[in-house]
């Protein structure tokens, strides 16, 4: 076997950009992550082994009822564990015992709504987003945490939060949508198309509000913030408070941040994890509620480290097998024994040029294919594999270069 060394020219890194889009659905309380049906298992309400309207972490344990698989270490001088561990239960633990934890991670959408009465204390999140606020006042003045435009310590409130594993490291500016639906017909769209961070109502053509801003979008905390006051339609709805249909109520059925994610935790015993769910004060939906929907649509932003890599065959290389096929058939059995000796004769290649005529014989020329291209680490254990869709023929008279290309 022939290993090869990757100069510095034969490795790159770069950083890809990617803009992965996202689309959630929410009617009756229910949540729909990029279209896709809430699917029961056999076993689970919810075959990835998370609540409905949640996206699984790992996606391990899927519609399995015991026996999961989760993560562990053992319990030893150096103090490591996990974060969902209290430094009490880890010191309690006996040196050399399991702990473990849990792969059923999740996360999804959540929703806190501040009526003009949450005060102070009360709304604690939106307090904590000052200098948050601040820091994006260059792109408009509707970030201003007080100003002529309203004062976010007084204003009705509706705080939607994105959680990063469904952005990246930011929402990517003029992607951001959200559409308003009553009975099936659209009643309100909001777009960041002017890429400021605005909310500003595009349509319904002539609608109530249209032009109007209705809130703003930190991009690199997924946080959607909606002060829009005016009734899209007179019917009045079972949201937040008996009202007309308001962006202030948009996404309402949205599990509130604070009491709403389920929790999963390893037993007592180490043995394995087990779901355990917090109580839910999710909001009451009430009958005239079901007509109406929300959308929300967003592209992210990821970043991937690629490395790639050059794999070259040279002229006059990389053109002997030791596949048994690769000698004639006839010459397999020559090999010589006695009392004393092994002789093996050597044996003729087969020739596999092709020729156009049947009663001539080609030339000879060693030809091989090359169908892999394996990875080793500096001390010579395969560590990857690259394999062509076609073999590709080599001769001696011709060099390749292989392109790989690995995310790190």
């Amino acid at each position: 076997m022939t290993f090869y060394k990757f100069y510095e020219d034969d490795l790159f890194v770069n950083t890809l950009e990617m803009y992965p889009k996202y689309s959630f659905y929410i009617q009756s309380g229910s949540v729909y992550v990029d279209s896709i049906q809430n699917l029961s298992g056999a076993n689970t309400d919810n075959i990835l082994c998370v609540p409905d309207g949640y996206v699984s972490l790992y996606e391990y344990n899927i519609d399995r009822a015991s026996n999961y698989i989760y993560p562990y270490v053992i319990k030893s001088g150096d103090n490591i564990g996990f974060k969902t561990i209290s430094t009490a239960s880890y010191n309690a633990a006996p040196n050399g015992d399991e702990i473990p934890s849990s792969y059923k991670m999740s996360a999804s959408l959540s929703r806190d709504y501040y009526g003009s009465s949450y005060t102070g204390s009360a709304r604690t999140y939106v307090n904590a987003l000052k200098n948050k606020f601040k820091q994006y006042v260059y792109l408009s003045p509707h970030y201003q945490y007080s100003s002529s435009l309203g004062d976010k310590s007084e204003q009705n409130i509706n705080l939607i939060s994105i959680p990063s594993i469904m952005f990246g490291s930011s929402i990517k500016k003029g992607s951001l949508s959200l559409k308003y639906y009553l009975t099936g017909s659209l009643i309100g769209e909001l777009s960041d198309h002017t890429r400021n961070g605005e909310l500003v109502q595009i349509g319904p053509e002539g609608s109530t509000g249209s032009g109007s801003v209705a809130g703003v979008v930190l991009y690199n905390e997924g946080l959607v913030i909606l002060t829009g006051s005016w009734s899209l339609d007179s019917h009045i709805l079972a949201y937040d408070a008996n009202s007309n249909s308001k962006w202030i109520h948009f996404g309402y059925g949205i599990n509130p941040s604070s009491g709403s994610i389920s929790q999963y935790e390893p037993d007592g015993n180490g043995n394995e994890a087990f779901l355990k769910r917090a109580t839910l004060s999710n909001p009451t939906i009430d009958l005239t509620t079901l007509s109406a929907s929300f959308l929300l649509e967003y592209s992210g932003t990821t970043h991937t480290q690629v490395m790639t890599m050059m794999a070259h065959a040279p002229y006059g290389e990389l053109n002997h097998s030791n596949n048994p096929t690769f000698v004639s058939s006839s010459d397999i059995n020559q090999v010589g024994t006695g009392s004393y000796q092994f002789t093996e004769s050597p044996r003729e290649i087969k020739n596999i040029v092709y020729s156009q005529f049947s009663d001539e014989v080609p030339d000879f020329e060693k030809v091989t294919y090359i169908s892999k291209v394996g990875l080793y680490d500096e001390d010579r254990n395969l560590i990857g594999v690259a394999k062509v869709a076609t073999p590709v023929r080599k001769t001696e008279d011709l060099s390749y270069t292989f392109k790989l290309k690995l995310d790190i």
